[in-house]
Protein backbone atom coordinates (compact mmCIF):
# COMPACT_ATOMS: atom_id res chain seq x y z
CA UNK A 1 0.00 0.00 0.00
CA UNK A 2 2.87 2.24 0.74
CA UNK A 3 4.60 1.92 -2.16
CA UNK A 4 1.61 2.27 -4.12
CA UNK A 5 0.68 5.93 -2.69
CA UNK A 6 4.39 6.78 -3.25
CA UNK A 7 4.10 5.63 -6.69
CA UNK A 8 0.80 7.98 -7.07
CA UNK A 9 3.54 11.04 -5.60
CA UNK A 10 1.94 10.30 -2.59
CA UNK A 11 5.09 11.50 0.55
CA UNK A 12 3.92 8.80 3.51
CA UNK A 13 5.81 6.38 5.80
CA UNK A 14 4.46 2.68 6.57
CA UNK A 15 3.80 4.17 10.04
CA UNK A 16 1.04 6.24 8.63
CA UNK A 17 -0.38 4.19 6.37
CA UNK A 18 -1.36 1.62 9.44
CA UNK A 19 -2.22 4.05 11.16
CA UNK A 20 -5.07 5.73 8.50
CA UNK A 21 -5.78 1.83 8.01
CA UNK A 22 -6.13 1.24 11.60
CA UNK A 23 -8.52 4.07 12.05
CA UNK A 24 -10.97 3.31 8.94
CA UNK A 25 -10.60 -0.51 10.34
CA UNK A 26 -9.40 -1.48 6.60
CA UNK A 27 -7.79 -4.95 7.30
CA UNK A 28 -6.81 -7.70 4.72
CA UNK A 29 -8.93 -10.69 4.16
CA UNK A 30 -8.13 -13.88 6.29
CA UNK A 31 -8.18 -16.87 4.46
CA UNK A 32 -10.07 -20.44 5.74
CA UNK A 33 -8.83 -23.30 6.57
CA UNK A 34 -6.62 -25.53 4.15
CA UNK A 35 -7.86 -28.52 2.08
CA UNK A 36 -4.81 -31.18 1.19
CA UNK A 37 -3.87 -31.65 -2.38
CA UNK A 38 -0.89 -33.56 -1.97
CA UNK A 39 -1.08 -37.54 -1.85
CA UNK A 40 2.11 -38.90 -3.25
CA UNK A 41 2.70 -42.27 -5.24
CA UNK A 42 4.48 -44.69 -3.22
CA UNK A 43 6.00 -46.77 -6.26
CA UNK A 44 7.14 -42.82 -8.06
CA UNK A 45 11.29 -43.12 -8.49
CA UNK A 46 12.79 -40.49 -5.75
CA UNK A 47 13.73 -37.41 -6.66
CA UNK A 48 16.27 -35.45 -5.59
CA UNK A 49 15.79 -31.92 -3.28
CA UNK A 50 18.29 -29.35 -5.75
CA UNK A 51 16.72 -25.80 -3.64
CA UNK A 52 17.22 -27.00 -0.04
CA UNK A 53 15.19 -24.90 1.23
CA UNK A 54 16.40 -21.61 -1.45
CA UNK A 55 13.53 -20.23 -3.64
CA UNK A 56 15.81 -17.47 -4.97
CA UNK A 57 17.73 -17.74 -8.61
CA UNK A 58 19.67 -14.56 -10.01
CA UNK A 59 18.03 -14.51 -13.40
CA UNK A 60 14.81 -15.40 -14.44
CA UNK A 61 14.20 -18.79 -16.20
CA UNK A 62 16.50 -21.14 -13.99
CA UNK A 63 14.63 -22.42 -11.27
CA UNK A 64 10.65 -22.78 -11.37
CA UNK A 65 8.21 -23.96 -8.50
CA UNK A 66 4.34 -25.66 -8.75
CA UNK A 67 1.94 -26.60 -7.13
CA UNK A 68 -1.54 -27.31 -7.07
CA UNK A 69 -4.89 -25.81 -4.89
CA UNK A 70 -8.56 -26.30 -4.67
CA UNK A 71 -11.08 -23.90 -6.15
CA UNK A 72 -14.39 -24.45 -4.44
CA UNK A 73 -17.47 -24.09 -6.30
CA UNK A 74 -21.29 -23.47 -5.05
CA UNK A 75 -22.90 -26.99 -3.92
CA UNK A 76 -19.37 -28.37 -2.22
CA UNK A 77 -17.61 -29.19 -5.63
CA UNK A 78 -13.99 -28.03 -6.46
CA UNK A 79 -11.80 -27.57 -9.17
CA UNK A 80 -8.09 -27.64 -9.26
CA UNK A 81 -5.69 -24.97 -10.05
CA UNK A 82 -2.13 -25.70 -10.56
CA UNK A 83 0.66 -22.82 -11.10
CA UNK A 84 4.37 -22.25 -11.79
CA UNK A 85 6.14 -19.74 -10.50
CA UNK A 86 9.64 -18.59 -11.49
CA UNK A 87 11.55 -18.67 -8.09
CA UNK A 88 13.59 -14.94 -9.61
CA UNK A 89 10.66 -12.93 -10.06
CA UNK A 90 7.82 -14.89 -8.76
CA UNK A 91 5.58 -14.81 -11.92
CA UNK A 92 3.79 -16.86 -12.81
CA UNK A 93 5.07 -18.51 -16.29
CA UNK A 94 2.43 -21.12 -16.32
CA UNK A 95 -0.86 -22.53 -14.88
CA UNK A 96 -4.35 -24.92 -15.49
CA UNK A 97 -7.70 -25.43 -14.29
CA UNK A 98 -9.45 -28.69 -14.36
CA UNK A 99 -12.12 -30.86 -12.41
CA UNK A 100 -9.97 -33.57 -12.06
CA UNK A 101 -6.53 -34.05 -10.28
CA UNK A 102 -4.45 -36.14 -13.19
CA UNK A 103 -1.60 -36.04 -14.38
CA UNK A 104 -2.53 -33.52 -17.72
CA UNK A 105 -3.48 -30.87 -14.57
CA UNK A 106 0.08 -30.32 -14.19
CA UNK A 107 1.66 -31.45 -17.74
CA UNK A 108 -0.53 -28.47 -19.50
CA UNK A 109 0.71 -26.11 -16.46
CA UNK A 110 4.90 -26.92 -17.58
CA UNK A 111 3.78 -26.50 -21.49
CA UNK A 112 2.34 -22.64 -21.05
CA UNK A 113 5.40 -22.13 -19.13
CA UNK A 114 7.12 -23.22 -22.64
CA UNK A 115 5.13 -21.09 -24.53
CA UNK A 116 5.56 -18.01 -21.97
CA UNK A 117 9.38 -18.48 -21.70
CA UNK A 118 9.83 -19.76 -25.24
CA UNK A 119 12.48 -22.75 -23.88
CA UNK A 120 12.45 -24.59 -20.12
CA UNK A 121 15.81 -25.87 -21.36
CA UNK A 122 18.29 -26.19 -18.45
CA UNK A 123 16.25 -25.17 -15.63
CA UNK A 124 14.95 -26.81 -12.70
CA UNK A 125 11.61 -27.38 -11.78
CA UNK A 126 10.75 -27.81 -7.74
CA UNK A 127 7.15 -29.28 -6.62
CA UNK A 128 6.17 -31.79 -3.76
CA UNK A 129 5.46 -35.50 -3.75
CA UNK A 130 2.08 -35.31 -5.51
CA UNK A 131 1.38 -38.35 -7.54
CA UNK A 132 0.78 -35.66 -10.57
CA UNK A 133 4.61 -34.53 -10.55
CA UNK A 134 5.81 -38.13 -9.53
CA UNK A 135 4.17 -39.98 -12.36
CA UNK A 136 6.04 -41.33 -15.31
CA UNK A 137 4.21 -39.03 -17.70
CA UNK A 138 5.32 -35.94 -16.19
CA UNK A 139 8.92 -37.25 -15.69
CA UNK A 140 9.09 -38.14 -19.32
CA UNK A 141 7.76 -34.44 -20.26
CA UNK A 142 10.60 -33.04 -18.29
CA UNK A 143 12.61 -34.94 -19.95
CA UNK A 144 11.12 -34.28 -23.77
CA UNK A 145 11.58 -30.01 -22.48
CA UNK A 146 15.24 -30.36 -20.58
CA UNK A 147 13.64 -29.58 -17.60
CA UNK A 148 15.29 -31.30 -14.27
CA UNK A 149 12.98 -32.06 -11.24
CA UNK A 150 13.33 -31.33 -7.45
CA UNK A 151 10.77 -32.22 -5.04
CA UNK A 152 11.63 -31.05 -1.21
CA UNK A 153 12.02 -32.96 1.80
CA UNK A 154 8.54 -35.34 3.00
CA UNK A 155 6.48 -33.89 6.38
CA UNK A 156 8.44 -30.72 5.96
CA UNK A 157 6.06 -27.98 5.68
CA UNK A 158 8.23 -25.13 4.97
CA UNK A 159 9.27 -27.28 1.58
CA UNK A 160 6.24 -25.35 -0.67
CA UNK A 161 5.76 -22.62 1.67
CA UNK A 162 6.44 -19.64 -1.32
CA UNK A 163 3.31 -21.69 -3.49
CA UNK A 164 1.02 -22.33 -0.89
CA UNK A 165 1.84 -18.73 0.29
CA UNK A 166 1.06 -17.63 -3.30
CA UNK A 167 -2.18 -19.69 -3.61
CA UNK A 168 -3.70 -18.43 -0.26
CA UNK A 169 -3.11 -14.60 -1.55
CA UNK A 170 -5.21 -15.59 -4.74
CA UNK A 171 -7.92 -17.63 -2.68
CA UNK A 172 -8.06 -14.62 -0.34
CA UNK A 173 -8.32 -11.73 -2.55
CA UNK A 174 -10.71 -13.63 -4.96
CA UNK A 175 -13.35 -14.93 -2.47
CA UNK A 176 -12.97 -12.15 -0.54
CA UNK A 177 -14.96 -13.74 2.37
CA UNK A 178 -16.67 -15.67 0.26
CA UNK A 179 -17.49 -19.68 0.69
CA UNK A 180 -17.34 -20.76 -3.10
CA UNK A 181 -16.62 -18.82 -6.66
CA UNK A 182 -20.21 -19.88 -7.38
CA UNK A 183 -20.25 -21.35 -10.93
CA UNK A 184 -17.33 -22.66 -12.89
CA UNK A 185 -17.16 -20.18 -15.27
CA UNK A 186 -17.10 -17.20 -12.81
CA UNK A 187 -14.29 -19.03 -11.09
CA UNK A 188 -12.17 -19.42 -14.45
CA UNK A 189 -12.70 -15.44 -15.45
CA UNK A 190 -11.98 -14.11 -11.47
CA UNK A 191 -8.83 -16.21 -11.56
CA UNK A 192 -7.47 -15.55 -14.70
CA UNK A 193 -8.10 -11.54 -13.97
CA UNK A 194 -6.56 -11.62 -10.86
CA UNK A 195 -3.32 -14.00 -11.88
CA UNK A 196 -3.19 -11.41 -14.84
CA UNK A 197 -3.18 -8.84 -12.61
CA UNK A 198 -0.71 -10.50 -10.42
CA UNK A 199 2.13 -10.54 -13.11
CA UNK A 200 1.59 -6.83 -14.48
CA UNK A 201 0.20 -4.92 -11.20
CA UNK A 202 0.44 -6.74 -8.02
CA UNK A 203 3.48 -5.29 -6.06
CA UNK A 204 5.44 -7.80 -4.24
CA UNK A 205 7.96 -7.76 -1.36
CA UNK A 206 10.70 -10.06 -2.52
CA UNK A 207 10.63 -7.99 -5.70
CA UNK A 208 11.23 -4.85 -3.87
CA UNK A 209 8.09 -4.08 -3.95
CA UNK A 210 7.37 -4.21 -7.90
CA UNK A 211 5.09 -6.37 -9.51
CA UNK A 212 6.50 -9.50 -11.65
CA UNK A 213 7.24 -8.29 -15.08
CA UNK A 214 8.59 -4.95 -14.24
CA UNK A 215 11.18 -6.41 -12.15
CA UNK A 216 12.25 -9.11 -14.65
CA UNK A 217 12.47 -5.73 -16.90
CA UNK A 218 14.57 -4.00 -15.35
CA UNK A 219 16.83 -7.26 -14.19
CA UNK A 220 16.91 -7.17 -18.45
CA UNK A 221 17.86 -3.48 -18.43
CA UNK A 222 20.13 -4.05 -15.99
CA UNK A 223 22.39 -6.68 -18.16
CA UNK A 224 21.87 -4.52 -21.19
CA UNK A 225 23.31 -1.70 -19.94
CA UNK A 226 27.14 -1.11 -20.31
CA UNK A 227 29.28 -0.68 -17.06
CA UNK A 228 30.51 2.78 -16.53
Amino acid sequence: MTAELREKGRCVNEKRVARIMRRFSITGIRLRGRVRTTVPDPAASPVPDLFQRDFTATEPGRKYMGDITYLPLAGGKFLRLTTGLDCFSRKVVGWSIAGHMRTGLVADALRMAVSTRGRLSGAVVRSDHGAQYGSRAFAGLCDQLGVTRSMGAVGISAGNAACESFHASLKRETLQGAHDYGDADTRRQTVFAWLTRYNTRRRHSANGHLNPNAYEHRHHNAELTPAA
